[in-house]
């Protein structure tokens, strides 16, 4: 019992004893995935507006931490697209990018979303992220990546700071342009026809030799510049003014819900191969401590990405020994190669976090909502619009979509599929009005509601059962089907204990087909289902045809 909770508290315990070929697997696959995310953590860190550094700071401490103490251990964690967005997004108009103040406020980020997250781990509270239907997800990410690449036009077409004319070629540098467009078409032409080469990181090294043998930096080109060598070291952000506090709240709670479904859409490829099932809160756990290192490592929130983790799977990873690997390779960079990025061009960082969006990019998916439920579709629409036109404040475009499906939702349940039932050819028993079919019995009202009896069902189902006795005042009998009801409520009590006595009271019996067992003791503690004249009860549609099949003969 000991040891159980050890390894509770320890998730990599649990890992596979290392052999020799293991680690050798393993370290290909890391060495894979490293190259991949050293020049995309510098790329994203541009993206959010923080000191290039703390992209690679953000591939170190955070990624052994999350490894360690996830149950997820094949997922690329670091700096990420749309976290890198959000954040850029967030801290728009309350600091200058790059500044001390905004490298402070990002931290703030990290810590608060990382401690509600830990807090939702170990709370077990990771059904809560189920709120978030596909189709507001996806709406969001289409309107993100739109964002991004908005977003990253400039540097990658080499606009002068100054200019405003896009169409002018003067007032383009040529050289980032080129570089830029070029390094674009390699990343895409890689991607389709090599995807199993590093290609970023050889287009950084191409791009900065390129740059630095033609002397791109000494004629006004925007370079990488220096970066400063040595491992992140602890940091500690300046307090927070309560209007500040105030003001990130909310991009904390976005960050926190859009990171850990970037999280989720990882995990869930990495359990379905691996044939395991996923634990949600303990990953919200590993990502919530993730977070937290980060922001104490001078960084900003990491997440989950999706490209890097499927080349970790891709690339044959079957431990957490990849992601040691590849951030061991993050150090061995940071601590002696840090120079040669000196003269990488800022077009080429562009080129690559534009490169990974466009992944994201998936129009023809909101346009299939339309054929599947149009009021999704609406409801995708509405995220990405809003999102696109209260862009710097992101959050409003989630939040609307989020309050457009609870609320698509909640008149679900309250207005539950009530259907009159009829024996059709086959042998089942189907809607009667839409299969046109004759009284499952003469004068008997047949009824099955697809929904759990409860508060937000049963006043309807009471309210339609007196509609339909209104109409059809020879009715002799009522018949419920209720398989499909495999829960009640106190509520739902209640609202059988009325639909009983106005029957009683109008000299109608009732018939009740399949009650499931859950419901069946609910019913029984209640006193509901005592044996009367008026009440009968059977366990199969069979018995409950032939019930009824005598009681027209009795009548």
């Amino acid at each position: 019992m000991k040891n159980d909770r050890l390894h509770r508290l320890f998730p990599f315990l649990n890992w596979p004893r290392p052999s020799k070929s293991l680690l050798l697997n393993e370290f290909a696959a890391g060495m894979t995935v490293g190259l991949m995310l050293l020049p995309q953590g510098v790329a994203y860190a541009a993206l959010a507006g923080m000191p290039l550094i703390t992209g690679i700071y953000a591939s170190i401490v955070p990624a052994v931490v999350a490894v360690l103490w996830s149950s997820s251990t094949r997922l690329g964690v670091g700096p990420t697209a749309l976290s890198s967005l959000l954040i850029g997004a967030s801290l728009s108009g309350l600091a200058e990018p790059g500044s001390d103040t905004w490298v402070s406020l990002a931290v703030w980020l990290a810590l608060f979303s990382g401690g509600l997250q830990l807090l939702l781990g170990l709370g077990r509270f990771g059904w809560l992220l189920n709120l978030v239907s596909s189709p507001v997800l996806s709406g969001f990410t289409q309107a993100a990546a739109l964002l991004i690449l908005g977003s990253q036009m400039r540097a990658l077409t080499g606009l002068r700071a100054d200019a405003t004319d896009w169409l002018s070629l003067p007032s383009h540098d040529l050289t980032a342009l080129g570089f830029g467009l070029g390094s674009l078409a390699l990343l895409l032409a890689a991607k389709r026809w090599v995807p199993r080469w590093p290609a970023a990181i050889m287009v950084v090294a191409a791009a900065g030799a390129l740059s630095a043998w033609t002397g791109f930096a000494d004629q006004g080109g925007a370079v990488v510049g220096a970066l400063p060598a040595g491992l992140p070291h602890f940091y500690w952000p300046d307090s927070l003014p309560l209007n500040a506090f105030g003001q990130l709240v909310m991009p904390a709670l976005v960050i926190t819900l859009i990171s850990f479904l970037e999280t989720a859409s990882s995990a869930k490829v990495e359990n379905q191969r691996g044939g395991t099932q996923w634990n949600e809160n303990q990953d919200l756990i590993g990502q919530g401590l993730a977070k937290i290192a980060s922001g104490l490592s001078g960084s900003f929130p990491i997440s989950a990405s999706f490209s890097r983790s499927a080349v970790n799977l891709y690339a044959g990873a079957k431990t957490g020994w990849a992601t040691l690997f590849s951030v061991l390779l993050v150090v061995v960079v940071l601590l002696f190669l840090t120079p040669y990025m000196f003269h990488v061009p800022q077009a080429v960082l562009a080129a690559i976090v534009v490169a990974a969006v466009l992944n994201l990019i998936k129009p023809l998916q909101l346009l299939g909502l339309w054929k599947i439920s149009r009021v999704e579709a609406i409801t995708a629409f509405a995220t990405f619009g809003l999102t696109l036109l209260t862009a710097p404040q992101l959050y409003w475009g989630v939040l609307a979509g989020l309050v457009a499906s609870l609320t698509h939702f909640l008149y679900q349940r309250l207005h539950p599929r009530i259907i009159e039932v009829g024996l059709h050819p086959d042998g089942s028993l189907r809607d009667r009005h839409l299969w046109q079919l004759p009284l499952l019995a003469p004068k008997v009202l047949a009824l099955r509601m697809d929904a759990e009896l409860d508060f937000a069902s049963a006043s309807t189902l009471e309210r339609h059962l007196v509609d339909q006795l209104s109409q059809r005042p020879d009715t002799q009998a009522v018949c419920l089907f209720a398989q499909p009801i495999n829960r009640i409520d106190v509520t739902g009590v209640e609202a059988f204990q009325q639909i009983t006595q106005m029957l009683r009271e109008r000299s109608i019996p009732l018939f009740i087909s399949g009650l499931k067992l859950p419901v069946d003791t609910v019913l029984r503690r209640a006193g509901c289902l005592q044996e009367s004249p008026w009440l009968f009860t059977a366990r199969t549609d069979v018995e409950t045809l032939a019930l009824l099949k005598n009681f027209t003969i009795q009548r």
